[in-house]
């Protein structure tokens, strides 16, 4: 009992401390202490950048950036929602949006510029970014902080080993198979490297072969269209060829860490990650550059061209203390300063629009320059990260399904059906 009594004293003793860490600080100094929590220690000092732009004009505020890894970061959030102890500014994501804004937890930043401009919103950021923020009530619940692509890593030195030119704007998926094939015929190197993945992976496929996850009530799944059907085949399929790892290799070893220890010739990634790649592997520059994604060569509508699209959002509470002071500092954040500030940093494509080239002219001080600018390119044809209200009860379904087809516990068809029999239920369950 006196253990119990131990364990117990220690678990609210942290829970405490957790709490406190997402307050607002004391203000001995005579000034208003902010705290602002992100989950990606690469940003750190972009966003410390952002805030010392505000805090240089307003002396009277300080604001502290604090980092924790992405799983802790949410148990953290969700203890100090549940506890009305936010922390005074934080990142919100499309995944977790929904949740809190339908539950009162971050607050309505729709009239946030109404004294500037009421069109504030429409005029700076893409329909995409809106979407972002949006809650199921079509209301503003974050300021857009970036937006982001996902592009085609590849190898060159791979490429010119098998006399293969390099990818282009007109690749389709057979080019992608036919270069897979020959890179590893002629080097014993992984060609494209299809792993079990939503957003790296099938959803990019299935939106250029003119299929969907939701349907358009975005409620209701995809995975009986013929159009995803088809794209879900030809995707599970390549894990068949020789050229591409299964995912027991997957489970192991992720595309990034085998393309970048030079075990695989290409993968999907996203622009988010390309700056830390360049600046974690010094050995590999000038080895590997960048490309759009290929397309679909026969879609069942459209011009076969998608890639997912998603971004972060600046968010707060709607009961912080700070409230007034808070929200002056998300106007700043969303402000063309601002936001330019955040992609001359290096962190992120901004989410302002006309803004983009700020984050690719980082890439200027590598001795090679890869091709970022196809990043951007992409934004043209993106489609919005596949999201609603009920994918936290979905999502992990049909991760599972995926996993038990690529595995032979269950068949494609079967597959399909308990995936989109997962996306219906969710909401039939709510």
């Amino acid at each position: 009992m006196k253990k119990l009594k131990n364990v117990l004293m220690l678990l609210a003793v942290s829970m405490l401390a957790l709490l406190m860490s997402g307050c607002s600080k004391g203000s001995a100094d005579g000034k208003t202490h902010l705290t602002f929590q992100i989950w990606d220690v690469n940003q750190r000092d972009g966003m410390q950048a952002v805030c010392d732009a505000y805090t240089e004009k307003h002396p009277d505020v300080v604001i502290e950036v604090q980092v924790t890894s992405w799983s802790e970061y949410w148990t953290k959030l969700e203890a100090t929602a549940i506890s009305n102890q936010m922390p005074d500014i934080f990142w919100m994501h499309t995944n977790e949006i929904l949740k809190y804004a339908d539950y009162g937890k971050i607050a309505d930043l729709t009239d946030l510029y109404d004294s500037e401009d009421p069109e504030y919103y429409q005029k700076h950021f893409s329909e995409v970014s809106l979407s972002n923020v949006q809650g199921s009530d079509g209301r503003y619940y974050g300021v857009p902080k970036d937006k982001d692509t996902v592009g085609l890593v590849y190898n060159k030195e791979m490429f010119d080993a098998a006399n293969v030119a390099y990818p282009t704007p007109d690749w389709t998926w057979d080019d992608l198979c036919e270069a897979s094939q020959k890179i590893y015929d002629a080097t014993g190197k992984y060609g494209y490297m299809a792993y079990g993945d939503d957003q790296l992976g099938y959803w990019n496929f299935v939106y250029q072969n003119g299929g969907y996850i939701l349907a358009e009530n975005n409620i209701n799944g995809g995975f009986d269209n013929q159009a995803t059907i088809d794209a879900m085949r030809f995707y599970m399929d390549l894990q068949k060829e020789n050229w591409c790892p299964d995912q027991n290799y997957f489970a192991e070893t992720s595309p990034g860490t085998a393309f970048f220890s030079e075990q695989g010739s290409m993968f999907f990634e996203g622009n988010w990650n390309i700056l830390s790649e360049m600046n974690n592997y010094p050995n590999m520059i000038g080895k590997w550059d960048v490309a759009v994604l290929p397309k679909c060569p026969n879609p069942a509508s459209g011009d076969g061209r998608a890639t997912i699209s998603n971004g972060l959002c600046y968010a707060t509470s709607p009961t912080g203390k700070n409230y007034e002071i808070v929200k002056d500092v998300l106007r700043f954040f969303g402000s063309e300063e601002g936001q330019r500030i955040q992609g001359e940093s290096g962190a992120a494509i901004p989410a302002y629009i006309g803004l983009e080239s700020t984050w690719a002219n980082v890439f200027d001080k590598f001795d090679y320059r890869l091709n970022v600018e196809c990043f951007l390119d992409m934004f043209e044809y993106s489609v919005q990260s596949v999201n609603n209200k009920y994918r936290p009860t979905w999502k992990t379904k049909v991760t599972d399904s995926l996993l038990k087809i690529y595995s032979g516990q269950l068949s494609f068809e079967d597959g399909m059906k308990s995936m989109q029999d997962a996306i219906n239920t969710a909401a039939e369950d709510d």
